[in-house]
């Protein structure tokens, strides 16, 4: 019988985890919670909105949140397991270590070396080349591509198409913006754009 493990996260990116675990036939979903989505159902699920989390403790889950401060928040609220779910077309190494609720997607590659720590996303088409450590709540948005032995701080978000350069340090809760090519580290609490990507601003701190 397959173990039966909760969905927290509605909304696109819900869709997208749902149809992922559907695809690796490992877990039956057995409930869809988010209190901000507008819709009751989503595919043949109905949505419950429930106030607090934390009555999921102790219960298999996964957190369909792609927003990485919000997936934090969640994660710290449960303080539980959450599964790993690695959709069948993704090729992943056996040599890369993977962390708690973390979700790698349709045609992601991860390969030999890596660390991708809890809770992180490897997007659709996404690509983690050797030796990367990728730190917990990271979301590597799709068709990004992160050369060898980059390091990329906690709760930092890479956006669609950019491009990492081998051996780059990209510091946490940063933004990269989509379509960048990082050739150079890139400091924590700001968000950076362009060809090649600099910092434009900087944020407040995601640690909270």
């Amino acid at each position: 019988m397959k173990e039966r493990i909760v969905v927290i996260g509605a909304g696109g990116h819900g869709k997208v985890v749902i149809d992922c675990i559907e695809q690796e036939n490992k877990y039956l979903v057995a409930a869809v919670v988010d209190d901000n989505y507008q819709d009751r159902t989503i595919f043949d699920f109905t949505v419950e909105k429930k106030n607090n989390v934390t009555q999921y403790k102790g219960e298999k889950t996964i957190i369909a949140v792609g927003d990485c401060k919000t997936r934090k928040k969640i994660a710290n609220q449960l303080k539980s397991e959450s599964i790993i779910t690695i959709h069948p077309t993704a090729v992943v190494s056996k040599y890369t270590t993977i962390g708690n609720g973390t979700q790698i997607f349709a045609n992601a590659v991860v390969n030999p070396g890596a660390i991708l720590g809890n809770h992180v996303i490897i997007n659709t088409a996404a690509i983690v080349e050797h030796d990367c450590v990728i730190n917990d709540f990271v979301h590597l948005s799709p068709n990004s591509c992160i050369g060898g032995g980059v390091i990329i701080g906690t709760c930092s978000h890479i956006g669609i198409g950019t491009s990492v350069i081998q051996g780059i340090t990209i510091g946490k809760n940063v933004v990269i913006g989509a379509g960048a090519v990082v050739i150079t580290d890139i400091p924590d609490n700001c968000t950076a754009v362009g060809i090649p990507a600099k910092p434009i601003k900087f944020n407040n701190s995601l640690d909270s």
